[in-house]
């Protein structure tokens, strides 16, 4: 079991790495001065060229991608002189010191805060409707469908059909809008839903700041509209399987009832398949929370994306993008060791 934990650690390493080169490649070509972006297009060449010396960006690209893997990296290397790299000194040769510290990922053009801070802030409410969301979806759509199955062929099942259809194709740009447009301007006046809001509001009176859920259920349901449609079709098509099976007929002549077949016998064992996807998915809204979050005004990592592409601050940008594609990677490479020790056969293949 540690040999495959090691494997896949490495094999996400190895990911993190491509990722985090594909990025610097891509936002190193881009035009556009960042050295002028700091200080204005009025700045005079000394400024700038004094900005570019302290963004490193004077130097070769070749030395510029070394630096880049060399801040994001928590074991590293800097001149004993460098006293912006905070962190435990681990060994000292002449002027170079090893350090164990935080991954740097630079600061904001615009801000000049760390983008670190700025991803800190932003990732908890993200974090927060993406699990409300895979929530709604594992409750409501195991229920749905468990129903589904046990009225296989008819009414129900087929209008469950065409729903799990549905949710799985509309984009969730798309059903954004939608459903703001819907619930919260047209229906306002019977859900009380606001079309825009974030996790934190301020009283209008006191002027007290506290946290209002309320505009988490729009965000949350759309968000969970896509993952709903295939939990359904997931859960139908398993529940389906095992309540063919011989051992839910045996459970039958014994006298057992519905529910106790369903549930206690059928629902547990067809869950596998269902827990698996629910797991990849979560992983997944995080980064898809994008579109919703704008749509909504939601302060989480998609509202900090789309902000930093607006002024072209590519540090956040680039930072962004990074921490969703280690998030993506360490809750894969969780689900894979999880499956192995569910299943040992997963890490004998």
């Amino acid at each position: 079991m540690i040999r495959y934990l090691v494997k896949r650690l490495a094999y996400g390493l190895l990911v993190i790495w491509g990722v985090a080169t594909v990025i610097f490649l891509l936002f190193n070509i881009l035009p556009g001065d960042p050295a002028r972006m700091l200080l204005g297009q009025r700045a005079d060449i000394s400024s700038v060229e004094a900005i570019k010396k302290d963004l490193g960006l004077d130097k070769p690209p070749l030395m510029q991608y070394f630096h880049y893997l060399n801040d994001l990296s928590p074991v590293s290397i800097h001149n004993t002189m460098d006293a912006d790299r905070k962190g435990i000194t681990l060994a000292t040769v002449s002027d170079w010191r090893l350090v164990l510290k935080k991954p740097y990922l630079r600061r904001s053009y615009q801000s000049k805060r760390q983008v670190s801070a700025i991803i800190g802030e932003a990732f908890p409410k993200t974090l927060l409707l993406a699990t409300a969301a895979i929530v709604i979806a594992m409750l409501i759509g195991i229920a749905l469908g468990v129903l589904a199955a046990l009225y296989h062929n008819r009414p129900l099942d087929r209008f469950l059909l065409v729903f799990s259809s549905l949710g799985m194709s509309v984009p969730s740009f798309f059903a954004a809008i939608l459903f703001a447009w819907i619930f919260a301007y047209l229906l306002a006046e019977y859900t009380g839903l606001p079309m825009f809001g974030s996790l934190y509001s301020v009283d209008d009176v006191t002027g007290v700041q506290y946290i209002n859920l309320r505009n988490l259920i729009l965000p949350a349901v759309t968000l969970g509209i896509r993952p709903l449609a295939i939990v359904v079709s997931l859960t139908r098509s398993s529940m389906l399987e095992v309540l063919s099976q011989d051992y839910i007929r045996t459970a039958y002549a014994k006298g057992l009832s519905r529910f106790d077949v369903v549930v206690r016998h059928g629902l547990r064992n067809a869950l596998n398949p269902v827990i698996t996807a629910i797991t990849g998915w979560f992983a997944s809204l995080m980064a898809g929370a994008v579109f919703v979050e704008y749509v909504f005004d939601w302060k989480g990592i998609g509202v900090v994306i789309v902000d930093a592409l607006e002024k072209y601050d590519l540090p956040v940008i680039m930072g962004a993008v990074l921490f969703i594609s280690v998030v993506l990677v360490l809750v894969n490479v969780l689900t894979d060791v999880l499956y192995a020790w569910l299943d040992p056969r997963v890490r004998l293949a």
